[in-house]
């Protein structure tokens, strides 16, 4: 991996983990580590470039009929490709399916830029991780034997202690906060091959007195009502979070916004 490389460009391809979800700012959008990472990268170069494909809910059908051809066609310097996750959640989950659209991918993404880049995700701590652990180990075993027959790199989130931890994800348990977004980008910036801003982000958060049995379920009972009931719901109907909405940044534009 060169050190401190200069890449001129960025398309990351994906999921609501990669537009930005739950990294909420003022305005109402999404920031998340791509925007972050993009950020740091035309920091060092002027003129960078930087499209995000991303759509929250989609799986990775979807991912590769929407957002592969495009994301090959922009020529980028780097690309970065998430996707998967959604199909192991789901109650019934084609494992040899989702791999083979993910090689689909992979196949096209990895000739049409400098360096692609994947992820094994992180993976939150608590009882619904471990009802699917096994999916999403296998889905990260096909990320790492098609990194290396294609000469992609592999960021590894979900060997981290760091994101686990249930203070780094949104009360959803879904999505990472602002604080594990900014971790997962230090963690990708320095896979690419530049010096390290943070040495720590691996470093889990220092240990807090747990809250007390009725916080917990007063807790757990919020998080049942505004999330787990509506996503059952959509599982049920077939429905999406992202149903009809847009990429979030569709076009490989010149980065506009503060380095980070």
């Amino acid at each position: 991996m060169q050190t401190n490389p200069t890449y001129s460009s960025l398309v990351a391809v994906g999921d609501s983990f990669t537009e930005g979800m739950s990294d909420l700012l003022p305005d109402g959008s999404y920031r998340g580590w791509a925007d972050l990472l993009a950020g740091r990268m035309a920091a060092r170069t002027p003129g960078f470039r930087y499209a995000n494909l991303a759509v929250r809910g989609k799986l990775i059908g979807q991912i590769v009929e929407e957002q592969v051809d495009v994301a090959a066609a922009m020529n980028a310097d780097v690309i970065t490709l998430v996707g998967g996750l959604n199909d192991t959640l789901r109650p019934k989950c084609d494992m040899g399916r989702v791999r083979g659209l993910l090689e689909e991918a992979v196949e096209k993404l990895a000739p049409a830029c400098r360096q692609l880049v994947l992820m094994r995700s992180p993976g939150r701590q608590g009882p619904v991780l471990e009802r699917f652990r096994p999916r999403m180990e296998e889905l990260f075993v096909c990320v790492e034997e098609l990194a290396e027959r294609h000469g992609a790199v592999v960021v590894d989130l979900y060997g981290a202690a760091s994101l686990s931890d249930p203070r780094m994800w949104d009360v959803d348990r879904l999505h990472l906060t602002a604080e594990g977004h900014r971790r997962v980008a230090e963690a990708v910036w320095q896979r690419l091959g530049y010096d390290p801003e943070d040495t720590e982000w691996r470093t889990p958060m220092p240990a807090t007195a747990p809250p007390g049995w009725i916080t917990r379920r007063v807790t757990d009972a919020r998080f049942a009502r505004q999330h787990l009931l509506p996503w059952i719901g959509r599982r049920l109907t077939g429905r999406s979070s992202g149903d009809g909405l847009p990429a979030k940044r569709p076009e490989l534009l010149p980065y506009e916004g503060p380095a980070a």
